[in-house]
Parts: C-alpha cells; sequence; structure tokens
C-alpha cells in the first residue's frame, strides 16, 4: 500500500454510553409538576446527556423551554447498539410501563412495536405535519399497514467515500455510477482495501439489504405478511449477484486484514490510517476526520454509493430515527405536542449541525450553514431520495438475525448456496420449526 501520514483515530459519533444516564432537560428541580414531565429514550448521540452538547438533550431543553410550561422533557440514553435497545425498550413496553413517553426508534422497529400495540397512532392532525418536506422513503419506514406510527425526526444514508489521489491513479472516473466490481478490480491492483461493514450485527444487514436492492430485488417481497406467509428474494438471481459482491471482496481480500469483525468504526479507522482507499459509511465520517485534524482532508471525495449490478441504479443504505410514543403513555397529547417541536426543521437543522446525524426534511439541504460544513449535502438528500430501506416486518429481529448468521463469517458466503441455506433457515424460523 501507499504510505501515508498517520491521523489519530477517531470513534464513530454513538460513543458507548456506560450507563443510563436521567438528566432533567429544562433545568427545574424535581419539584415541578410531574403531570407535565415527558420521559424520552433517546438513542447515544454525539450531544450526550448534555443539554447544551447539540444532541437531543439539547432539543429537549430547548423545547422544553419553548412550551411555556406544557410540558418538561427528561432524557434517559438507551444502549449503543441498535438490537440492544430493541430489547430494552420491548421490556419496558410489553410490561406497560407508563414512564415511557417518547422512544427514539430505530425505523426497522417501527412494524414490530406497531404490531404488539406498542406505538401510538400518530394524531390525523398531525400526520401533513410530520411529513411535511420529508423524504419519501423516510416517510415509509415511518408507517405500518398504511397507518403512521412515528414522525421522522432524523435520516442517514451512506456514501462511498474514497481518496481523490488514488481515484485518479486508478483510473476511476468518479463521477459516473461505479460498481462494486470495479472496486474491487482497483483495490485488489492498488493492493488496497475496501472498507466495508461485515462483523455479525445489524450494520452487515444494511450492506447485505442494499446489495440485494441494488440488484432490483428484495429481501422480503411481501412486507405485512403473517410468519409462515413470509416469503425471501435471497435465492434469486439478485440475491445471488448479492452474494457474489460479498465473496469477491471476501476472496480477493481486498476487505482489510479483518473482514468478519468490521463495523464502522474500524472501516473509517480503516480509512483514515491509510488501510483503505475507499469506504462506504455514514455521514458522520466527515466532521469526524476533520475533527481528527488529518492533513489529508482534501484528498478526500465523495460519490454515490456502488452499484450491485452494471447499469442498474444502486440503492444506498436507508437508516436513521423515528420518534414514537408509548401507547401506555398517560399523557400521549402533551408526547405529540413535544414530538412536533423535536421533529421540526429547525430542531433537525440544529441536530445535523450539532451531531452530524443527517436531516429527514428536505430543506435543511438548502441552509448556507449546512452546506458549509457538508460540502457533500446535495449527495446525502439524493441519496436518500434513492435509498433503500431494511425490510418493513414485524420480524424484523428474526430476519435479521438469521441473515446475519448465515452470511457469517463473509469469506464463507457462496452465492450459489448461501442464499438457499438463508431461505430455509429464516423459513423454519417463522413457521416455529427452528432457533436463532
Amino acid at each position: 500500500m501507499r504510505g501515508r501520514r498517520r491521523g489519530r483515530t477517531v470513534a464513530a459519533a454513538g460513543a458507548v454510553i456506560a450507563a443510563v444516564v436521567t438528566t432533567t432537560a429544562c433545568g427545574q428541580d424535581d419539584t415541578s409538576d410531574s403531570a407535565n414531565r415527558l420521559t424520552w429514550y433517546i438513542n447515544p448521540d454525539g450531544g450526550g446527556t448534555n443539554p447544551e452538547g447539540g444532541g437531543q438533550a439539547q432539543l429537549a431543553k430547548e423545547c422544553t423551554d419553548a412550551s411555556g410550561g406544557q410540558y418538561q422533557i427528561s432524557v434517559q440514553v438507551l444502549p449503543n447498539s441498535a438490537s440492544d435497545q430493541r430489547q430494552q425498550l420491548l421490556r419496558r413496553l410489553a410490561a406497560g410501563d407508563e414512564g415511557v413517553d417518547i422512544m427514539s426508534v430505530d425505523p426497522v422497529f417501527v412494524a414490530e412495536f406497531a404490531e404488539a400495540g406498542f406505538l401510538e397512532k400518530v394524531p390525523s392532525d398531525k400526520v401533513d405535519t410530520f411529513t411535511d418536506d420529508v423524504v419519501d422513503p423516510v416517510i415509509t419506514s415511518a408507517q405500518w399497514k398504511d397507518e403512521m406510527y412515528a414522525s421522522p425526526f432524523w435520516a442517514n444514508t451512506q456514501l462511498l467515500w474514497y481518496r481523490k489521489s488514488a481515484a485518479k491513479e486508478a483510473g476511476l472516473d468518479m463521477s459516473k455510477p461505479v460498481t462494486w466490481e470495479q472496486l474491487v478490480e482497483v483495490a485488489e491492483k492498488d493492493d488496497t482495501n475496501i472498507g466495508v461493514q461485515a462483523s455479525r450485527y445489524e450494520g452487515y444487514m444494511v450492506w447485505i439489504n442494499a446489495l440485494v436492492e441494488g440488484a432490483g430485488g428484495k429481501v422480503v417481497e411481501n412486507p405485512g405478511a403473517d410468519g409462515q406467509e413470509l416469503t425471501f428474494g435471497l435465492d434469486t438471481d439478485q440475491g445471488r449477484a448479492a452474494a457474489e459482491v460479498i465473496r469477491s471482496i471476501a476472496q480477493k481480500g481486498v476487505g482489510g486484514p479483518a473482514l468478519g469483525s468490521t463495523d464502522e468504526t474500524s472501516t473509517l479507522d480503516m480509512f483514515q490510517t491509510e488501510g483503505a482507499d475507499y469506504m462506504v459509511n455514514w455521514p458522520y465520517v466527515y466532521a469526524a476526520l476533520e475533527q481528527a485534524e488529518v492533513d489529508w482532508i482534501d484528498d478526500i471525495g465523495w460519490a454515490k454509493y456502488p452499484a450491485t449490478v452494471e447499469g442498474e441504479d444502486s440503492r444506498p443504505p436507508l437508516g436513521g430515527i423515528q420518534m414514537g410514543v408509548n401507547s401506555a403513555s398517560t399523557k400521549k397529547d402533551k408526547a405529540w405536542a413535544a414530538v412536533e417541536c423535536l421533529t421540526s426543521e429547525r430542531s433537525q437543522r440544529e441536530y445535523m449541525i450539532g451531531t452530524g446525524n443527517p436531516a429527514a426534511r428536505k430543506a435543511v439541504y438548502d441552509d448556507a450553514e449546512v452546506k458549509k460544513i457538508f460540502p457533500m449535502a446535495g449527495l446525502i438528500r439524493s441519496s436518500l431520495d434513492d435509498g433503500a430501506a431494511r425490510p418493513s416486518t414485524q420480524y424484523y429481529g428474526d430476519v435479521s438475525g438469521g441473515i446475519q448468521r448465515e452470511y457469517s463469517p463473509p469469506g464463507a458466503v457462496d452465492p450459489s448456496t448461501t442464499p438457499a441455506q438463508t431461505t430455509r433457515l429464516l423459513t423454519d424460523v417463522l413457521s416455529g420449526d427452528a432457533l436463532l
């Protein structure tokens, strides 16, 4: 690999929070009126529980102050991983815990929570407010069976990040769509790597789903169906094309020295410390590299997510956070009023600037300060429009878990067998004939 200066290693924006912490967001003491107090369970972000940290805790304080005493929002931080967040929320929701009012929910769990009756439907008079100017795929992720159960808060998508000098030397025209096959070819030729997320966790499912969608397929072909009726698009030409990308990266050895243990943080570390010239990752990485004061920031380029199949448009991963209200909350009206403030265009703009997490509302990307901080803002917005959400199903936990299991380690993925084996496992699990 070509020698480069090493910068300081940076951590992902969502740092691990060691313990659940409660903070009173409005700056009042515990004697304040409990009838107005709302508890918001937030996912970890760069702001933590600091009401001046630029994250969700700051929004909680600002919306509390703006409410004129209508409500007072306190925050509790959920675990770092999406799977652990799901488990903690499910335990509380299944117990009918009235102490949960508002939740920051990964989009893939909206269907499961709504189907179980844990999420309150969005009031009809707020649907237009919550969907105005929001990118369409994010609205879809907030719905279940044609009903809206959450308000889009922030969206997320992955870009292809690259070193301009390396792409130029390789002869890649990054102004045109780039395929995974092209990237593998130049990475092998130039003795470099492509940073991907292939550890056995949700990030791997994100990659697999984007590959299948990019080939024109669907992981789940009939969203909303009951378990035994669910059909899968893994053992198809499109699914096998996706598996071929994974096999190629593993066999050619261009996924890094430990492909089966890569996540967003390790991928970024590879990109920063000269281990990879190309990387797929979320937009937070640009701010992270700037904060690390790397001396090659001007050599960083960005392009649309790679295409699975030449001639087919890529379908970038879609992520982010939806904001829902607990159906067991005794303060639903106040909670929805708070959600309206927390997900407003102003709040989403502040949150994007403060944490690097992209807004769900399109107008934010036209803001001068946002464009200054995120010179790739236009690409983020268009990637969100073209994004592919992960499957919408009430059995998402089982579907994702089964796929992660059968596609791990990535070096063992075989397009001729892995998709079919995975389909059989998922069918058996959802029929009650097997356990994960």
